[in-house]
């Protein structure tokens, strides 16, 4: 019986401008897909997690410790 392929609702385009987030200023920026439409980009730096909604030029910050108590909450 052949293998059913599987459809992949999300999409993440990663963007690394530098390896060593040591500095300053340094981070990855992740595109988040849904159904081949943007629905944000999440920023990890060194200091905090910033999302950027579809529209919003504005990030919601959060900080690692509150991060990782929501995720450990989960």
């Amino acid at each position: 019986m052949p293998k059913k392929k599987l459809l992949r609702k999300h999409t993440v385009k990663a963007a690394v401008s530098n390896i060593d987030l040591t500095k300053a200023g340094t981070s990855i920026s992740l595109e988040v897909f849904a159904d081949k439409e943007k629905i944000g980009t999440v920023e990890l730096g060194r200091g905090t997690i910033r999302w950027y909604g579809k529209h919003k030029q504005k990030p919601t910050p959060i900080s690692w410790t509150k991060f990782a108590e929501w995720m450990d909450s989960i």
